[in-house]
């Protein structure tokens, strides 16, 4: 049997191709051509190995990367720092990815000396890009504060820097036809079919659904620790009957829930690509994502009359404004179809609706203790 060669990754995508790859610890993976151990695998490799090699011995050392007072010292140093650290492992990745390709173009330039001109400047190439240039602006202010924190800065040129506008694009929430579709398409008893059940019935991130197993489930709760919030916290999710039915008969030692065909963990975005395959097969929109069934949650319970606080209760939203565009939403509705009702019928005096039940509805747009849009 032939010895398979040290940092070697080898693995079977999600489309059953083999995919080799040369991953030296702290270089790049060079992608190798296949298969494994054939003629043209060991010329890649061999050569890949070699430049990864060169690229070791002509490399600059670390400190020279980042000369005293530049914007990649300033960078490196955010790295080392407690509020980069307790970021989650997604977030941190996230941030350094685009922090890394800010660094290569502007990190040997004085950081003493960028001025909001500057910043202005930059943006300015991003433009026909928005979200992103926000979030670059986002990320240097927070590397900014930093370097003021640790003295090397004085002000942060971030702050009057210019942000560009755009329409935000939200995650589409899938309808009932959307999961009636996908049900039909998907039997009980198939993976899919689990995927959608969990994730519509649980409200949880794709990050968070695809840890969920047997441990966290204990007298009819599900007790799970989110590890994307911004301060971790514990969520208590009664089951309910309809995910019961679909996961009491799950192998106990199975770690996860939602695991791959050969047994494994499923990752945060493998869950994205297999949630939107099923979904194409059932003829829905390319769009139909698990944060689009997380939407849904959102929607079926502020229609079924919950508060913002009690929607937060099941989801885990750090922020309430997002979810009071569902329960807003859900208020205007009723309220609409009661206007036009009384329109319809103006003898039947619903346009005269008991101040309770306006409270009752301004509710469910409000956390409790906030005073309501109208005067009582």
């Amino acid at each position: 049997m032939t010895k398979r060669p040290r940092h070697l990754h080898v693995y079977t995508d999600r489309h059953g191709q083999e995919r080799i790859y040369l991953r030296k610890p702290g270089e790049k993976r060079v992608p190798l051509t296949g298969p494994l151990f054939s003629y043209q695998f060991w010329e890649a490799y061999h050569r890949a190995a070699q430049s990864v090699a060169v690229a070791i011995q002509t490399d600059t050392q670390p400190e020279d990367r980042n000369p005293a007072g530049s914007v990649s010292a300033a960078i490196a140093g955010y790295y080392g720092s407690a509020e980069y650290k307790q970021l989650a492992d997604s977030s941190r990745s996230n941030r350094r990815r685009i922090l890394e390709r800010f660094r290569k173009e502007h990190g040997t330039k004085s950081l003493a000396k960028l001025e909001t001109k500057h910043i202005n400047a930059i943006i300015d190439k991003k433009a026909d890009k928005p979200a992103a240039a926000n979030e670059l602006r986002k990320l240097l202010h927070i590397v900014f504060e930093y370097a003021i924190g640790a003295g090397m800065l004085t002000e942060n040129p971030i702050k009057r820097a210019k942000r560009v506008k755009y329409v935000k694009r939200s995650h589409r929430a899938w309808t009932d036809a959307d999961v009636e579709a996908y049900r039909k398409r998907w039997p009980e008893g198939t993976l899919q079919r689990l995927g959608l059940e969990v994730f519509i019935h649980t409200g949880l991130r794709r990050s968070d659904a695809v840890r969920l197993g047997w441990s966290h489930v204990k007298d009819g709760w599900i007790t799970i620790t989110t590890v994307k919030s911004r301060h971790r916290k514990t969520l208590n999710i009664p089951i309910h009957p309809t995910l019961w039915r679909h996961i009491k008969d799950t192998p106990r030692n199975q770690g996860t829930f939602l695991h791959t065909k050969w047994g494994k963990d499923r990752s945060a975005k493998g869950a994205t690509n297999w949630i939107r395959d099923a979904a194409h097969d059932a003829g829905l929109p390319s769009d139909s994502s698990p944060h689009g069934l997380r939407h849904a949650i959102c929607v079926r319970l502020a229609e079924a009359g919950c508060t913002p606080h009690q929607i937060q209760a099941i989801t885990g939203h750090d922020n309430l404004a997002e979810i009071e565009t569902y329960t807003k939403a859900v208020s205007q509705k009723r309220l609409a179809q009661i206007a036009m009702d009384s329109l319809a019928n103006p003898q039947s005096g619903l346009a005269n609706i008991d101040a309770n039940i306006l409270k009752m509805l301004e509710a469910l747009a409000l956390p409790s203790g906030i005073e309501p849009l109208s005067p009582p």
